[in-house]
């Protein structure tokens, strides 16, 4: 009964697979032919554009609810509680109840520096925050499996905490910016609010990320969908299948560069997965792009200096590609 109902929950609720159906049936009413590639790539567009955005709007407005408790003044006041490895672990979690994309979550990792706290701290929560939240959670679910998407928020927490800890023990306090490490202030902590005020305030989180981010959402899913429909299969495994072993490296390098978020890129991973491309090799891909984007390490070069900047990049980047290669090991149990 347990399975049944897990079952349910991914295939109805979060794969939205009765939508599916329901926008196939509805197409072939108004005389789309679903066998053409034309008819499948609008399948596969209309279906995924409505799935992720009722999930992003229902995702956003209740992690928004749940990050109303914690403003960044009181974020830092409860990591200030914590010290060495716990502070490190507390930190990557917090970075799962944070906004979607890399850049959203620098203005706070210079807060939090400037406040103080350790190096290996905010690296921490830098890592996780775009890397893994409760939104990824449930839409890995909906694509991959209650074992993936478990898995997938484990190791990226995983590599969060040996991040900053390494960085930590490196001692790289030094390539802080000065300004940064010379300022007193912080965001001062706001006054309590009602149930009223923070429903509120969900909603306009909601709707300033949909505006933000529905964007990449539509250029996501026409990916996805090219994937989907047009790209041969033997392409797809030729690059990224099982028989190139520098598929996982060539997915993160290629990732690093790119600027989206998870809601962008789960239609891509999804098309590559039907299309035969290894389980690690698609996840490396969407973990560089959503960790590493090169707008996020722009503002990231404003706090600080190279040496840090390269320190950190070269961390995640070896991380995500160990990471890759775990899964392609695992693939068979994951998703078998």
């Amino acid at each position: 009964m347990i399975q049944s109902i897990l079952l349910f929950l991914q295939d109805q609720i979060l794969g939205m697979k009765w939508l599916n159906a329901c926008l196939g049936k509805l197409l072939t009413i108004l005389g789309v032919d679903l066998q053409t590639n034309i008819g499948g790539s609008l399948q596969f567009f209309l279906y995924d554009v409505i799935k992720i955005t009722i999930l992003l709007c229902v995702l956003i407005f209740m992690i928004s609810y749940i990050q109303s408790y914690f403003p960044p003044e009181r974020s830092r006041k409860i990591l200030g509680r914590f010290n060495g490895l716990s502070a490190r672990i507390f930190s990557a979690l917090l970075g799962t109840v944070t906004p979607f994309c890399s850049c959203s979550s620098i203005p706070l990792f210079i807060g939090f520096t400037s406040a103080g706290l350790p190096l290996g701290v905010t690296f921490s929560f830098l890592i996780s925050s775009p890397m893994v939240d409760l939104g990824s959670l449930f839409l890995l679910i909906g694509v991959f499996g209650w074992k993936v998407a478990v898995i997938y928020v484990v190791v990226g927490l995983l590599l969060a905490v040996a991040g900053g800890t390494l960085i930590e023990k490196m001692h790289l306090d030094k390539y802080i910016e000065d300004y940064i490490q010379k300022s007193t202030s912080f965001v001062i902590d706001a006054p309590s609010l009602s149930k009223k005020e923070r429903l509120h305030y969900a909603k306009e989180q909601m709707l300033q990320t949909f505006k933000k981010v529905f964007p990449y959402i539509l250029v996501g899913v026409g990916i996805g969908a090219l994937i989907h429909n047009w790209i041969p299969q033997e392409w797809v495994q030729a690059v990224l299948g099982g028989n190139n072993p520098f598929g996982v490296l060539l997915a993160t390098l290629v990732g690093v560069p790119m600027y989206a978020d998870i809601f962008g890129t789960i239609p891509v991973a999804e098309a590559l997965l039907s299309k035969g491309a290894q389980l690690g090799t698609i996840l490396s891909f969407m973990m560089a792009v959503t960790t590493l984007s090169l707008p996020s390490m722009i503002m990231l070069r404003k706090a600080v200096k190279p040496k840090l900047l390269f320190i950190f990049i070269s961390i995640c980047t070896i991380g995500i590609i160990l990471i890759g290669y775990l899964f392609n090991f695992a693939q068979a149990w994951l998703i078998g």
